[in-house]
C-alpha cells in the first residue's frame, strides 16, 4: 500500500524517552455518527459473510473438482485464500469497533493487523500480474500453453507473489513500528493501516514517506506493467482471430480477471495516492472501505458468475450433496 505524506505530530525524536508509553490505540471509526454505525455494521457483517461463504466456497470446489486443477484455477483458489486472509485481519476488529463501546487495540495487535494487511495487498499486486500472464500464455500461445505454465512455473509464480508479499509486508512494518509514539493513541480510522497510525508517532516521518511513497510505486509498477503488457498482447491476438465465437469466448475468459484487476487497482489508488488534505477523514474511511471490502466480496461473485465451469462444478457438487442425502 503506498503511505502518502501525513499530518503527524512534527517534532522528530521529541519522546525517544517514552517510546513505548502508549501500550494501546483506540480506533474512533465512525464515532462521530453513532446512527451511522448500527447501520454500518449490519452492512459490514453481510458483507463478511457472503465474502468468507463465497471464498470458502470457489476454494473447496476447486479442492474437490479434479477438471479445476489447472493453473488458472489455482491461481483463482490463492486469490480466494488471500481475500479470505485479508477479510480476517480486518473483519472481526472493525465490527468490534462499531458494534461495542470497546474501540482499543493493543500496540502489538494494531502492528499484527497492519502486517497482514500490507502482506494480503502486497501478495494480491504480483498474483494479479501472474494471473495475467497465465492469460496471456492460453491466448496468444494455446499450442505451447502446457510448456509455458507447466506445474514448475505455476508454483514459481504463486511462491513469488508470497515471498514478495511478505517481504513488502515486512519492510514497511518493521520501520513503521521502530517510530517511538507517545501519544495521543487515536487513529481517525477504522483500522490499523499505515497512513493513520504514522499521524500518531512523535518522531520525524519525512524519509519513511518519501521512502514508502517511492519504494511501493517502484514495487507495485512491475505487475501493473506485467498486466498490461499481457492485456495489449492479449487484444491484438483475440483482434485477429478470425472467428466471432472464438473472439467471444476469449474475452469470456479475461473478463473476470480484469474486472478483479479494475477494482483492486482503481479502488487503491482511490485510497493511496489521493491528497494529502484533499478529503475529510469521514471520506477517506469511507474510500479505504471500498478498496478493502469492495474488491474482497464482489471477487468470489465476479469468479462464480462469470465462470461458467465454476457454476458447473458447484452444480455438480451439490447434486452429489442430494444424492447422498437422498439415499
Amino acid at each position: 500500500m503506498i503511505v502518502t505524506p501525513s499530518d503527524g505530530p512534527e517534532s522528530p525524536l521529541c519522546c525517544t524517552d517514552r517510546a513505548s508509553s502508549v501500550v494501546e490505540f483506540i480506533l474512533l471509526g465512525f464515532s462521530n455518527f453513532p446512527e451511522l454505525q448500527k447501520h454500518l455494521f449490519g452492512i459490514f457483517l453481510i458483507i463478511y459473510v457472503v465474502t468468507l461463504v463465497g471464498n470458502a466456497i470457489i476454494i473447496v470446489i476447486i479442492c474437490l473438482e479434479q477438471s479445476l486443477h489447472t493453473p488458472m484455477y489455482l491461481f483463482l483458489q490463492n486469490l480466494s485464500v488471500l481475500d479470505l486472509s485479508f477479510s480476517a485481519a480486518i473483519m472481526p476488529q472493525m465490527l468490534v469497533v462499531l458494534s461495542t463501546k470497546k474501540t482499543t487495540i493493543t500496540f502489538s495487535g494494531c502492528f499484527v493487523q497492519m502486517y497482514f494487511l500490507l502482506l494480503c495487498g502486497g501478495t494480491e499486486f504480483f498474483l494479479l500480474g501472474a494471473m495475467a500472464y497465465d492469460r496471456f500464455a492460453a491466448i496468444c500461445q494455446p499450442l505451447r500453453y502446457p510448456v509455458i505454465m507447466n506445474k514448475r512455473v505455476f508454483l514459481k509464480l504463486v511462491s513469488f507473489s508470497w515471498v514478495f508479499g511478505f517481504m513488502f509486508g515486512s519492510m514497511q512494518i518493521l520501520w513503521v513500528s521502530s517510530f517511538p509514539f507517545c501519544g495521543p493513541n487515536e487513529i481517525n480510522h477504522i483500522s490499523c493501516e499505515t497512513p493513520p497510525v504514522l499521524e500518531l508517532t512523535c518522531a520525524d516521518t519525512f524519509f519513511f514517506e518519501i521512502y514508502a511513497f517511492t519504494g511501493t510505486i517502484l514495487f507495485i509498477i512491475c505487475p501493473f506493467l506485467l498486466i498490461l503488457l499481457s492485456y495489449i498482447r492479449i487484444l491484438f491476438a483475440i483482434l485477429k482471430m478470425p472467428s466471432s465465437t472464438g473472439r467471444q469466448k476469449a474475452f469470456s475468459t479475461c473478463a473476470s480477471h480484469l474486472t478483479s484487476v479494475t477494482l483492486f487497482y482503481g479502488t487503491a489508488s482511490l485510497t493511496y495516492l489521493q491528497p494529502k488534505s484533499g478529503y475529510s477523514p469521514e471520506t477517506k474511511k469511507l474510500m479505504s472501505l471500498s478498496y478493502s471490502l469492495l474488491t474482497l466480496l464482489l471477487n468470489p461473485l465476479i469468479y462464480s458468475l462469470r465462470n461458467s465451469e465454476i457454476k458447473r462444478a458447484l452444480m455438480k457438487f451439490w447434486r452429489r450433496k442430494v444424492d447422498l442425502h437422498t439415499f
